[in-house]
């Protein structure tokens, strides 16, 4: 049974969210609140899985500073936002305040459903306009030659060599230091290289540089 506390300041909405989701088999609404410090103390009182949280409240707290509050408060308690803005501004927003998900005030019933089960289950959810968008972004982004960081990429010997390589250590002292021969610190080296899109020595050190490689000991 997914626990549900629905935080939204108009009456009529909470009633018909609490009609809707009660006559599903595995959901139920434990609780309601009318703006966010409202929601923060019913949260805490009632720990629910998931908290329904309306973006824009003029009373009291807003969604965003309660979703953001709660967080520290109770990590593992999943919010979805409900909201009738449909931009990215807001979709940025609700993410950085650590929202699981993102849903339309205008959604269908099944979406809404579907939505809980999902950020209930951890999982992150945002309506399919917004994922869209989302990706498409990405996609600009890539094309216009963004380089993604593939650091975590890299095998822990590649960061190892990495490391060295911007401390100065020639590749057959990085050999002496591992006990592995030149030619297995060249093919690191090598692979490392193609994984980061790097030609020259000096762009390695460069990049250890900007990852605080040099603070690592070794």
């Amino acid at each position: 049974m997914i626990k549900l506390l629905l935080v939204d300041d108009h009456a009529v909405v909470r009633m018909g969210l609490t009609m809707l989701l009660n006559a599903q088999p595995n959901m139920a609404v434990v609780g309601e609140a009318s703006e966010g410090n409202e929601g923060i103390q019913k949260a805490q009182e009632l720990n629910p899985d998931v908290i329904i949280m309306d973006l824009s409240m003029p009373h009291g707290k807003d969604g965003l500073s309660a979703t953001s509050e709660l967080k520290k408060q109770l990590p593992d308690t999943s919010i979805l936002i409900l909201t009738m803005h449909d931009d990215d501004e807001y979709i940025f927003r609700v993410i950085q305040a650590g929202a699981s998900g993102c849903i339309l005030k205008s959604a269908p019933h099944d979406e809404l459903i579907a939505a809980i089960v999902s950020v209930s289950n951890g999982q992150a959810y945002l309506h399919p306009t917004a994922t869209k968008r989302l990706m498409e972004e990405y996609l600009v982004k890539m094309k216009q030659g963004e380089q993604i960081d593939t650091f975590e990429q890299l095998s822990d010997r590649e960061k190892e060599i990495l490391t060295f390589i911007a401390k100065g250590y020639a590749n057959k002292e990085i050999a002496e230091q591992l006990f592995i021969s030149v030619k297995t610190v060249e093919t690191h080296k090598a692979k490392l290289m193609g994984k980061l899109k790097l030609k020259t020595r000096p762009e390695l050190v460069k990049y250890a540089v900007k990852k605080g490689l040099l603070d690592y000991g070794i």
